[in-house]
């Protein structure tokens, strides 16, 4: 009889444990790069002028009209809303210079000398129409003129009240009498040697000048008590 083979299987012998301290340690993760610094807000942009800004600059009638002249024309004439209260609208000055006919440089001397006294330069003023009397032809430069209004107005109302009045020979107020009626003052300068930027010995000739004072008032009565609040030297 043929032998029948026997198959053994033979089992592997499992793999002994390793001892955990042979155990491979697992490879570090990859250090991730640091991530980058989110960008600081930067600082909100000042605006423009602020932490910069100039106190604004006001003439010292100025602030006596706001503080005290409003409420007593208020008082005095009871007006229904503050709005009426009158005020200094602005000053219009003009010198004639009827010599400039003959020699041109004349008026170069009396545009000077205006735009020292006011700090604004004047223009020309020129003939309307020809006089052949006084040698005027029409469109001719006869003289200037300069309107202020703002502070140089206040200013210069300051100047004329507190210190050029005064200087004039002989001073015993303005007249009372020189409103036209419609709460406007004119007023007459004989000489610009009563105002303290000129010099008497750079004057080649004394001018005199015309001043109107334009206010934003109805009546004349209401315009006299607005400038005589305001220093106005008038005759008593």
């Amino acid at each position: 009889m043929a032998e029948v083979k026997k198959t053994t299987t033979v089992k592997k012998e499992a793999a002994p444990k390793k001892a955990p301290s042979e155990v491979k340690k697992a490879a570090p993760a990859k250090a991730e790069a640091p991530k980058a610094a989110a960008p600081k807000a930067a600082p909100a942009a000042k605006k423009k002028g602020a932490g910069n800004k100039k106190a604004a600059v006001v003439n010292r009638l100025q602030v006596k009209y706001e503080n005290e002249v409003k409420k007593a024309l208020l008082e005095k004439y009871h007006y229904s809303s503050t709005m009426q209260i009158p005020g200094l609208n602005k000053i219009v000055i003009n010198i004639g210079v009827g010599d400039a006919t003959v020699d041109a440089k004349r008026l170069e001397e009396a545009v000077s000398e205006l735009t020292t006294i006011t700090g604004q330069k004047p223009i020309i003023t020129k003939a309307k129409k020809s006089i052949a009397t006084f040698k005027v032809r029409e469109g001719q430069e006869i003289g200037c003129k300069v309107t202020l209004r703002g502070l140089r107005m206040w200013d210069f109302f300051d100047k004329l009240v507190s210190i050029a009045l005064p200087r004039v020979r002989d001073f015993r107020g303005v007249s009372r009498n020189a409103f036209d009626g419609r709460g406007n003052y004119t007023l007459g300068i004989k000489e610009q040697l009563i105002f303290p930027e000129i010099d008497y010995d750079k004057v080649a000739k004394v001018r005199g000048m015309d001043i109107v004072i334009v206010t934003t008032a109805r009546k004349d009565e209401e315009a006299y008590t607005l400038l005589d609040l305001l220093g106005m030297p008038f005759q008593r």
